[in-house]
């Protein structure tokens, strides 16, 4: 009996020491992340440097928690990184090498529709042939996020509507998986994009009048 105890007591310790590590790490990813935005939001090439780094650290976490897609997207995330910065500073080495645009509703509807269909089937994939968590919700983010950093790279004005809807799935999805810190981070994260849009709207619209001169 003594030894049930005391094997009990090692994995209960060796639990909670796991899950302060875990928490550490979590805390220093949503600081990026939380910055990563800010820095989106004011239009600064620098929020490539730390989307670089809090992806790094989401990849290694989501793949602990078995959110597998959530971990692949992360690795993405951070070529997109390094593509996002290359696109922003369009050779000119400052924040204005590239500026708002803004697609058609024909243009986002097909989007939507080819993004839907291709995360249903990797949803289908990762259901049949891996432990994944939830895996349709799981795949219908990570497709969606993908499409979507690419319009952030572009600076496509629409990407932060996509955004509002990503992140309320997301906010689900790490209930769920226990990531406390970091579903606060996406409550806050719906509120900043809803800010980003209307601050790239206006920084559209200045673009506009100053071409007119």
């Amino acid at each position: 009996m003594i030894d049930f105890w005391s094997a009990l007591m090692r994995t209960i310790d060796g639990a909670l020491i796991q899950a302060t590590a875990l928490t550490a790490w979590e805390a220093v990813a949503v600081v990026l992340a939380a910055a990563y935005l800010i820095l989106a939001m004011k239009g600064s090439i620098w929020c490539w440097f730390a989307a670089f780094a809090s992806t790094a650290i989401y990849t290694a976490l989501f793949w602990k928690v078995s959110l597998l897609m959530e971990s692949v997207l992360n690795v993405y995330y951070m070529g997109m990184a390094i593509y996002g910065f290359r696109q922003w500073s369009n050779g000119r080495g400052d924040d204005s090498g590239i500026q708002v645009i803004s697609w058609s509703l024909r243009r986002h509807t097909l989007l939507i529709l080819g993004t839907a269909c291709v995360s249903v089937i990797v949803g289908n994939l990762m259901a049949t042939y891996t432990q994944a968590s939830y895996a349709y919700l799981d795949a219908a983010t990570t497709c969606f996020a993908v499409m979507t950093t690419y319009l952030v790279a572009k600076k496509v004005l629409e990407n932060w509507l996509y955004w509002v809807v990503i992140d309320f799935v997301s906010i689900y999805l790490y209930l769920q998986k226990g990531l406390m810190l970091t579903s606060l981070l996406f409550i806050l994260y719906v509120g900043m994009a809803i800010g980003g849009y209307f601050l790239w709207r206006t920084s559209m619209r200045d673009q506009r009048v100053v071409l007119a001169q």
